[in-house]
């Protein structure tokens, strides 16, 4: 099997950590408790949501955005059997809120805002600030990272595990049933 069988036999269980990071975020109100650190992060599912369900010629794709829909539309999808394939997240850990929007195919960070920092206000460009506002741009979007991959681990832990993934499932099945 080559690489891009595997990513395509695979990639439904990026699609279901997406679904689970969306019902975990609303499961207490926008934030997750990290198994890891034991920190409480902000994860809310912002205004767009891009579904799939099918392949090949029968591939249908649904766009669920706007401010105000309460992505009402991608929960009844959700409930029709289409899986997450993108979503728009603000994810906020410590005082630093990130813009991002992941794909699920190769679980793909796009579209990436960081968080403003005091060096982005600063006047002064010398070579030192410049090296110093790139350092801390390349540690932001370290903590994003490893902020996503402690997630993934958390969900990763729960769907290999059996039971547990058949409890976890079937809240997740209510949830969507319940809001759909």
């Amino acid at each position: 099997m080559d690489l891009v069988d595997l990513i395509k036999e695979k990639r439904f269980l990026s699609q279901e950590f997406l679904t689970w990071l969306w019902f975990k975020s609303e499961e207490r109100g926008g934030t997750i408790l990290l198994e890891d650190s034991g920190e409480d992060i902000t994860v809310v599912f912002e205004k767009h949501l891009l579904l799939e369900s099918g392949e090949g010629d029968d591939l249908e794709k649904v766009i669920c955005q706007g401010l105000h829909a309460g992505l009402t539309e991608a929960r009844t999808g959700l409930a029709m059997g289409k899986k997450i394939e993108q979503a728009r997240l603000l994810i906020g850990r410590d005082t630093f809120e990130w813009n991002v929007t992941l794909r699920a195919c190769l679980l793909e960070f796009r579209s990436v805002r960081l968080p403003k920092t005091m060096t982005d206000e600063e006047e002064e460009k010398g070579p030192d600030a410049v090296a110093g506002m790139i350092l801390e741009r390349i540690s932001l979007i370290k903590t994003l990272t490893r902020t996503v991959d402690e997630l993934l681990r958390m969900f990763l832990k729960i769907r290999t595990s059996g039971e547990a993934w058949i409890r976890e499932s079937g809240k997740i099945a209510a949830w969507i049933e319940e809001r759909a």
